[in-house]
């Protein structure tokens, strides 16, 4: 399935980020990547599965505050006045239900949000990886899964959770781009309006959810990080489990996404075969015993040619004992 006409202007006019992101990752064919320990990389193949954690327990807690901060910014501002008087002008009182829907959701963000997080994947970095995120988030046995673009950039309903772009900016930035969906409203004034209350209502609670959960500072944007999100309070599926675990010695709620396809509802590329591009072991005292399992464990999950698709980053990056 790709997007309709419709799909395309709406996403266009209600989120123009995510849009121009998005667009341009189908263009590059750029892929994904998740860095991460050696331990988690290996339990993600074997079981066939992705944890998400809670945002109130992950490093991007304070981002949550940071897109909210920038959000009221934009909102309170005199253009964000007029964002509102257009939308009232759309629909009499639509700002008004537009707030008490999303101030109640507002301890949401924080508590039942669940993510897990990825980053654009440059060609250059196919043998040894970033050091940055090897140093971020890797630890001393780190590795790198780099993914093929397909599930992530195909619209699919299948898991109610879904792929977006982070957007690193400063509040004056945000309202910049705040103004630009305002100037696009605006413009497009009559088809917003055919959309009908109900679906514009959504699209525009849509927008501001995900201007919180997908805006960081701009002091981490050499990420270039993109966002898995499930909100089971917003919108539940049937696929995704909730567990009780411990990461790092502390007990937590996380959900689990089903690496699987569904083609009928249009999710493909999700299976451990399509979705494993290569693995990079990083720096490490212990990279080529790591290669050796992580060759062996593509082969078990049916990956082709997996010796082929695990290399060894020879970063001179010291590493703990």
């Amino acid at each position: 399935m790709d997007f309709t006409a419709e799909q395309l202007r709406v996403f266009q006019i209600f989120f123009p980020y995510a849009f121009g992101r998005q667009m341009l990752m189908r263009s590059t064919g750029k892929r994904f990547v998740h860095y991460t320990t050696a331990e988690a990389a290996f339990s993600v193949i074997r079981n066939r599965e992705v944890w998400m954690r809670k945002s109130a327990v992950m490093n991007d807690f304070s981002e949550t505050e940071h897109g909210l901060r920038c959000l009221a910014y934009a909102y309170n501002s005199e253009n964000g006045q007029r964002f509102k008087a257009l939308l009232d002008s759309l629909f009499p009182n639509l700002t008004t239900e537009v707030e008490e829907i999303f101030n109640s959701h507002i301890p949401h963000f924080r508590w039942e949000t669940y993510l897990t997080c990825m980053s654009e994947h440059e060609d250059g970095e196919d043998t040894l990886g970033r050091l940055s995120m090897w140093r971020a988030y890797a630890g001393t046995t780190g590795v790198a899964v780099v993914m093929n673009p397909m599930v992530f950039l195909t619209p699919s309903d299948a898991l109610r959770a879904y792929s977006n772009p982070v957007a690193y900016l400063t509040p004056e930035q945000f309202k910049a781009e705040f103004d630009n969906i305002t100037d696009a409203i605006e413009k497009n004034a009559d088809f917003v309006r055919s959309l009908g209350k109900d679906n514009v209502l959504a699209n525009v609670f849509a927008m501001l959810r995900s201007a919180v959960l997908c805006t960081k500072h701009p002091g981490f944007h050499e990420e270039r990080e993109w966002r898995i999100i499930y909100s089971p309070t917003y919108e539940q599926s049937d696929r995704i489990e909730k567990a009780f675990v411990t990461v790092g010695g502390t007990p937590q709620t996380i959900c689990k996404i089903p690496l699987l396809d569904v083609p009928e509802e249009d999710l493909i590329g999700a299976s451990v075969p399509l979705l494993v591009n290569r693995i990079i072991i990083g720096p490490s005292h212990y990279g080529a015993a790591m290669q050796e399992a992580f060759v062996g464990l593509l082969d078990e999950a049916g990956v082709k040619d997996a010796a082929s698709k695990v290399w060894v980053s020879d970063i001179p990056l010291r590493v703990g004992a």
